[in-house]
């Protein structure tokens, strides 16, 4: 299961990388080919969508399945390590509600600039019209 986080958390990371290169200031050379890069990425990234999905069934599955250790019925070590396991599911479920949120902000920053480049290129044409 390891690799699983490993792999979502390499695609959120470069999800944020995409998003920061395409929202930085004074990168218009370079912002036409990042733009068509990250156009043809949106579909193949859609698939994190339901793997995030499943990964997040596999923590609730883990949740109710989970033995409960309450008050003096566990050893310090059972304790601990479902301490341990709890804090793992909590940073997991936050790396997967990172992930969509980082792809929900690509698709959108990567819309806006597609449509603030078609408005330019308007703008280029109204004007050499007159």
């Amino acid at each position: 299961m390891a690799l699983e986080w490993v792999v979502l958390g390499y695609a959120a990371a470069a999800e944020a990388i995409m998003v920061i290169l395409l929202t930085m200031p004074g990168l218009d050379g370079l912002r036409k080919g990042l733009v068509a890069v990250t156009r043809n990425l949106l579909k193949p990234f859609l698939s994190i969508v339901p793997f995030c999905l499943f990964l997040l069934m596999d923590i609730y599955w883990k949740y109710e399945t989970m033995p409960s250790c309450d008050g003096d019925s566990c050893t310090p070590s059972e304790h601990l390590r479902h301490q341990k396991s709890m804090m793992k599911s909590q940073r997991n479920a936050l790396l997967i509600a990172a992930a969509l949120v980082f792809y929900w902000i690509l698709f959108s920053v990567t819309s806006l600039v597609v449509k603030i480049e078609q408005l330019n290129q308007r703008i280029e044409r109204l004007n050499n019209k007159d």
